[in-house]
């Protein structure tokens, strides 16, 4: 892949600075999600990609029982001592932390390691830049001490992470993607067995374009664990009439249906988005093989209005977006991207229509919110790896 020369050198040059040693570099992928939103936390299906922007990691052991960080982003230090790993105040830290806490319950480390990172995920845009540099650690600390972990296990704990340092349920797909990642495919994952399959991106004369509402409303991260506590609801009025439903994954609206009576209007409308999503997801896997574009776009709009306005996690900006592609033959599907509530819109559109339509929408979104819209043209990349000096000097 092409590397960004500039981050790599920067990386490289300040942890030189500070640490004076030749460090080693990682290249972590953010992700996008083609379709399956919030399905992984129900056991679901999920189609993620991993991305050719991520984080750019320097990284080296030191001889010391400390855990030495930096952060380009926020320029910003954090010194810890391995032995008290505990979450802290400053966030980004939590993600480094939470992983190097996880993976040392199973393989102590011998000693600390020092780590700069910096990156070309914007934050907040829903391109997970969280398990990016989960992953990336994750793989910095198996290279650095030999520790043999499988990639699963990296995945798991960059997952874990999160849930017990940073606060957030999330399901596994944000690590998984950005560690399984393959150039030009994308995964359809099944989040209880953790079996996928590669599917070659076949866009050929169509790109993936990200809009960058710029918008992170506040309602996110409280949203989300409310909606998993929303979706377990459901599931435990579902298991009084059949049993055998452990999550949303085993639901069909029909079952759905039967205990209508006994849930509440928002309720239902969380686990029928999800029971309908899990039938997109293996929709659109079909749709891939019969390459069938025109299909699989009309699944994306379906998506978003779901989201919208079932589980509700959409909000005006990204409903705007969504909007404002609806009829144009060029698009062929749309939908917001991630958690909700602001970040970005995923959009597949003819290559030869893009340079018309980034201004066009600018300009829309400007007068309606007065806010820049930013694009993204992303190709899908590798995973989570260590990068060879040799590719890009």
């Amino acid at each position: 892949m092409i590397y960004s020369e500039q981050l790599l050198s920067k990386v490289t040059y300040i942890f030189k600075q500070k640490y004076n040693t030749e460090p080693e570099l990682i290249f972590s992928p953010g992700r996008i999600n083609l379709i399956g939103e919030h399905t992984d936390y129900n056991d679901g299906f999920v189609m993620p990609a991993a991305i050719n922007r991520g984080i750019y990691m320097a990284f080296g052991k030191n001889e010391l029982k400390t855990l030495r960080l930096f952060s380009l982003d926020f320029n910003q230090s954090v010194e810890i001592n391995i032995n008290a790993l505990k979450p802290i105040e400053i966030s980004w830290a939590n993600y480094i932390l939470g992983v190097t806490s996880e993976i040392e319950k199973t393989h102590p480390l011998r000693s600390g390691f020092d780590l700069v990172f910096g990156g070309d995920i914007p934050i907040g845009a829903g391109l997970s830049s969280s398990a990016a540099l989960e992953s990336g650690v994750g793989l910095a600390l198996n290279h650095l001490f030999g520790l043999n972990l499988k990639k699963i296990e990296i995945i798991k704990a960059g997952q874990e992470a999160e849930h017990h340092f940073v606060g957030v349920r999330c399901g596994i797909m944000d690590q998984f993607a950005s560690v399984m990642g393959k150039k030009n495919h994308v995964i359809q994952l099944d989040c209880r067995s953790l079996d996928f399959e590669y599917f070659p991106s076949i866009f050929d004369d169509f790109q993936i374009l990200l809009c960058n509402s710029k918008v992170k409303h506040a309602l996110a991260e409280s949203s989300y664990n409310q909606r998993r506590a929303e979706c377990e609801k459901g599931v435990s009025i579902l298991q009084e009439k059949f049993p055998d439903v452990n999550s949303l994954r085993d639901a069909t609206i029909t079952m759905l249906d039967a205990v209508r009576g006994q849930m509440s209007e928002i309720i239902y409308n969380r686990c029928s988005y999800i029971v309908e999503e899990n039938r997109r997801v293996l929709k659109a896997s079909q749709f891939l093989k019969n390459k069938d574009l025109k299909q699989f776009g009309a699944l994306l709009f379906e998506s978003h209005k779901g989201l919208s306005e079932k589980y509700e996690v959409s909000c005006e900006e990204l409903d705007f977006l969504v909007d404002q592609v609806q009829d144009i033959s060029s698009v062929l599907g749309s939908r917001m991207m991630g958690g909700g509530f602001g970040g970005c819109t995923i959009n597949l559109i003819k290559r030869s229509a893009t340079q018309d339509l980034i201004p066009e929408l600018k300009d829309k979104y400007y007068k309606k919110y007065q806010n820049e819209l930013e694009f993204y043209e992303v190709e899908l990349n590798d995973g989570t790896h260590l990068i060879n000096k040799n590719d890009y000097e």
